[in-house]
């Protein structure tokens, strides 16, 4: 434990979502003067500190032992970079969860597949017998785990998180793949970057995607690798036999695993590096990946019907899982690849993806805000307003061993509360062609 006292400390906590309510739950239990803060003019909420609406108070900032910023409020407001000038350190809850953690750490991080590779390792953790938690990103907010008994804690973690964390020492670290996300935060794609890498900085053990270069720090030796091509070391994946290798040896097959696409073989390998080199078992890592089916809204079948092959891949809110996402399933692909796809692209450049839909897609729907700039040269493309047009008319276009893929390639926020609800609107839609 490091030596962070907190009793008596002025501490301003920004953001009142989950994460933001349980650091008030954890300052105020070690003895801190709390106030919140959120940017919304209306906000009911029962809890003990004050609690200021609207505008931030730069003079209550400026006044802080310290401020608690929740992941969703940006670091570069104007308000929050003059409290750090005048001297007031800046932290979000994974960086107080560092301070105060006793438990092995495996940390995940990436522009895509984090989620499902959270949900492997913690998979084969539980094969194993471990006691373990998951949280971060995903699930429980992380400070809500350390008062529970664990032998390890599996956190995937987000550019936002990591951009206020800096005493996080993993026992095993990965950044899956660095893709173009969240430039309109953070400026560019190289600062991005940065903030990805910084994960390994504490790291124990780094697991490295070799094929990524953007994910790979410079001089950097991981205690062990993965990827889509071949090694001598570490993991690799044999496509001729469709099979995960360990140093040149078959370790797990495909065919055994209800994950399906090369993409998720590649995931897989992540998980299975990272539990490696934090102890866990070669059987309980197999048995881990072979009975994990995939999480909602991930390259998830939700129906076939007539033939018609229908995925939800709606959690694709940026370019590279979208590419991800088509080049995974190509081999699984019977028939043609009608592709929907479109919402807010935050500033995202698609040459890539219209790359790849010219190569590889037969039919393009698109729709949102920059639906427009998804493109197909050579390939079939519709426009439509809604998510129930796109489905009806990839219903209309689709035969017998096609397959309909929802990948947006966005965010959802220009017509969704979510990807979540963008993806059950997809699934309900599809499921009203059956009726």
């Amino acid at each position: 434990m490091k030596d962070l006292s907190l009793a008596d400390k002025k501490i301003v906590v920004v953001g009142m979502g989950l994460t933001g309510l349980s650091c008030v739950r954890f300052l105020k239990a070690r003895g801190a003067q709390v106030i919140a803060m959120d940017s919304r003019s209306e906000l009911a909420l029962n809890i003990d500190v004050p609690l200021l609406l609207g505008d931030f108070d730069g003079n209550r900032l400026n006044k802080a032992d310290l401020i608690v910023l929740s992941p969703g409020i940006d670091v570069h407001l104007p308000v929050l970079q003059a409290a750090i000038k005048s001297g007031v350190q800046v932290i979000g809850d994974i960086e107080l969860f560092a301070q105060f953690n006793d438990t092995p750490v495996i940390a995940i991080t990436g522009s895509n597949g984090k989620s499902t590779v959270t949900h492997l390792v913690v998979n084969m953790c539980k094969a194993a017998g471990k006691k373990v938690l998951m949280g971060g990103n995903i699930g429980i907010p992380v400070l809500d785990l350390i008062e529970q008994a664990a032998d390890v804690i599996v956190l995937e973690l987000s550019s936002f998180q990591l951009e206020t964390t800096f005493s996080l020492a993993p026992l095993a670290a990965t950044v899956l793949n660095v893709t173009e996300d969240h430039l309109d935060r953070h400026g560019d794609l190289e600062a991005y970057q940065q903030i990805k890498l910084s994960i390994y900085k504490n790291a124990e053990n780094g697991v490295c995607n070799r094929d990524d270069i953007l994910s790979y720090p410079v001089n950097y030796k991981p205690a062990m690798s993965f990827g889509s091509s071949f090694s001598l070391e570490g993991f690799s994946w044999d496509k001729s036999n469709n099979c995960i290798l360990l140093d040149q040896q078959a370790y797990l097959y495909a065919d055994s695993c209800l994950l399906v696409g090369e993409h998720n073989m590649v995931n897989i390998q992540a998980a299975a590096a990272l539990a490696k080199v934090a102890g866990i078992d070669d059987e309980s890592i197999k048995q881990g990946a072979r009975e994990f089916g995939g999480l909602p809204h991930r390259c998830q079948t939700v129906s076939i019907d007539k033939g018609i092959r229908w995925i939800n891949d709606s959690k694709a809110t940026n370019v590279g899982a979208t590419l991800a996402a088509i080049n995974g399933l190509m081999s699984d692909v019977k028939g043609n690849l009608i592709l929907i796809a479109g919402g807010e692209g935050k500033g995202a450049d698609f040459a890539l993806l219209n790359e790849c839909i010219n190569e590889s897609v037969d039919v393009l729907i698109t729709l949102g805000k920059d639906g427009n700039k998804i493109k197909g040269e050579n390939v079939k493309s519709y426009s439509v307003a809604t998510i129930e047009e796109a489905v009806k008319k990839a219903a209309q276009l689709a035969v017998s061993g096609d397959t309909v893929l929802l990948s947006p390639a966005c965010a959802s926020l220009d017509m969704f509360v979510s990807y979540q609800q963008r993806g059950d609107c997809f699934r309900d839609a599809v499921k009203e062609l059956s009726l």
